[in-house]
């Protein structure tokens, strides 16, 4: 159940803590991911990752929904979301072992500028000449990164871009979802589904795994799970507009991440495309908390 408007706003400091932890911990799930990537194919990765993230995922719709939390209405959509979600997994997964963990982070900055072309484009929504603006900017920051036509592209920079587009998608499709849902409910299904799917397509790409890589993959199941329960509480207990923008804190640590693990170093167009992106999905945000709270006061009013 969410909170009250009057402790939301309370609870902001909390919400931007747990929002930060969270990201935290999907930077450490995208180091590890990119370590496991040199060994083993993107398929393993997910279904070991899923298989033990499976009953911490139950566990915590157990006790954050109750049992009620543990059977869904849209089984359907789900298993859809779950199909859309293990391509952009490993869309990334791939796109990880080629580039430099802070470039394949960057150009996922590029799904909220998706996220609200396929709102007006597929939902129909109303998207003002402000936000198509900051979505064009986006896309100008992305070709920035990608640089293409010149000597410094990459076409292992669609694997990111590709993502992105996926996870626009499987964001949309949460409008289809019976509503009644708790998101404990939908983080439970989506590793569920995930975890189907691979373990019907992993005996065509398994490797034997070494010892010394358990620890490698317990890892990675627990900072996945982890984050995103983190992420999902901030913005449970608090507004969006708030936590939204400390998703991108997430490019220090990728920087950070990168450089200490494997030396990496981002290039000045790296640098460039990831503030117009980042300023570009700021200025979203901020543009649907106020299209937000305008449609609240209207409602108030009719009220």
């Amino acid at each position: 159940m969410a909170l009250p408007a009057h402790q939301t706003g309370d609870r902001a400091p909390a919400g931007i803590l747990i929002m930060c932890l969270g990201v935290v911990c999907l930077c450490a799930n995208d180091a590890l991911a990119k370590a496991l990537g040199e060994t083993y194919p993107p398929v393993q990765i997910l279904f070991i990752r899923n298989l033990i993230a499976l009953p911490i995922a139950a566990a915590i719709a157990l006790v954050m929904g109750g049992p009620q939390a543990l059977v869904s209405r849209s089984p359907m959509v789900h298993l859809g979301r779950g199909l859309i979600w293990m391509a952009a997994a490993y869309l990334f997964f791939t796109g990880l072992t080629l580039l430099e963990l802070a470039e394949a982070t960057t150009l996922i900055f590029a799904a909220p500028a998706i996220i609200c072309a396929l709102s007006a484009l597929v939902l129909k929504e109303q998207v003002g000449w402000r936000r198509w603006s900051a979505v064009l900017v986006g896309f100008g920051g992305v070709l920035i990164v990608v640089q293409p036509g010149t000597d410094a592209f990459q076409t292992a920079a669609l694997y990111p871009l590709a993502t992105a587009f996926l996870y626009a998608l499987m964001m949309i499709s949460s409008r289809w979802l019976d509503a009644r849902e708790s998101v404990w409910t939908l983080t439970l299904y989506l590793v569920g589904s995930g975890a189907l799917i691979s373990a019907v397509l992993v005996p065509f790409f398994w490797v034997p795994i070494r010892a010394e890589d358990l620890w490698l993959f317990a890892g990675i199941a627990a900072a996945g799970t982890v984050g995103a329960t983190l992420i999902t509480q901030a913005f449970r207990i608090a507004p969006a507009a708030v936590v939204a923008p400390f998703d991108y804190t997430s490019l220090i640590w990728a920087v950070l991440l990168g450089y200490v693990l494997w030396g990496e170093v981002p290039d000045h167009a790296t640098y460039l495309g990831a503030s117009v992106i980042v300023a570009s999905g700021l200025y979203i945000v901020y543009r649907e908390w106020l299209h937000s709270r305008s449609t609240k006061a209207v409602s108030r009013l009719q009220g």
